[in-house]
C-alpha cells in the first residue's frame, strides 16, 4: 500500500497502523509459539511411549529414572523454550507431559488421586518445568 492508501485506512496517523502491525506480529508469533510447543510436547509423547517398559520398570533405580528424564524427556522438551511465549493453555500441555514422565517413573497411575506436588516431593524435585522456561 502507498502512503495515500494507508492514510485512508488509518485515517488518525500512523499510530493505529503500528499498534495494528504490532498486534499482527504478537498473533503470529503466539501463532508459531504454539505449533512448535504442540511439536516438542507431541514428539516427547512419543519418547514415553518408547520408554514405558522402563519408566514402569521396578528393577531400574528412580535415580537412573530421573537421569533418563533430564536426558531425553526434560531437553526434548525444554529445546528453543527460551523464545516461546507461554500462554495458560501451553503451560498445562507442557505440565501435563511433564508429570506423566514423572508420574510413569514413580509408578503412581493418576487413578490414585495423589497430587503432582507429592510426587514431585517424592522424587526429589524442587522446580516445576514451567518455572525453568519463564
Amino acid at each position: 500500500m502507498d502512503k495515500l492508501a494507508l492514510g485512508q485506512v488509518f485515517p488518525s496517523g500512523t499510530s493505529n497502523f503500528l499498534l495494528l502491525v504490532k498486534f499482527l506480529v504478537i498473533f503470529y508469533i503466539s501463532e508459531t509459539d504454539d505449533k512448535e510447543i504442540r511439536s516438542r510436547v507431541i514428539q516427547v509423547r512419543k519418547c514415553i511411549a518408547y520408554l514405558n517398559r522402563i519408566l514402569w520398570s521396578k528393577d531400574i533405580r528412580k535415580e537412573r529414572k530421573l537421569s533418563i528424564y533430564n536426558v531425553l524427556i526434560k531437553s526434548s522438551l525444554l529445546y528453543g523454550s527460551e523464545t516461546w511465549r507461554l500462554t495458560e493453555n501451553n503451560k498445562r500441555w507442557v505440565e501435563a507431559t511433564e508429570m506423566d514422565v514423572l508420574r510413569r517413573s514413580s509408578r503412581i497411575s493418576r487413578k490414585e488421586r495423589i497430587r503432582n506436588v507429592t510426587i514431585r516431593q517424592q522424587i526429589g524435585l524442587e522446580e516445576t518445568i514451567i518455572k525453568e522456561i519463564e
